[in-house]
């Protein structure tokens, strides 16, 4: 399933709708799981309600901190909270995920969006 968001709006408005489809294969058989251990994402992702999302749903977040939302927290001190758990040895899986979505790409219209409009 391909989830095609709005343009110029970014990948994190879409996140609950892709996080909805969800589906898990078991190995075993039965229904599939629509709770993953847990998420990698890239910078992107990195908002608070994101976190909360996969935090309220028992997910672990593999999502590295952008360089402008580390610094408000360290000059609040204690105040500011602690900062977000970040696996790095585990954030290097998610190049198979960007290789997944460079093969889809490779679909000419799908890359450089002559296809404007998602009912196209």
């Amino acid at each position: 399933m391909i989830l095609v968001g709005e343009g110029q709006a970014g990948d994190a408005p879409v996140f609950g709708q892709l996080m909805g489809h969800l589906r898990i294969p078991r190995v075993g058989g039965g229904r599939a799981r629509t709770r993953p251990d847990r998420v990698r994402g890239d910078k992107a992702y990195s908002s608070r309600t994101i976190r909360n999302h996969l935090r309220r749903r028992g997910i672990g977040a593999v999502i590295p901190q952008p360089a402008d939302q580390i610094g408000r927290p360290k000059r609040r001190g204690s105040a500011g909270g602690r900062p977000p758990a970040f696996d790095a040895e585990d954030y290097k899986g998610r190049n198979v995920i960007e290789r997944g979505f460079n093969a889809v790409k490779q679909w000419r219209r799908l890359a450089t969006r002559y296809d404007k409009l998602v009912v196209v």
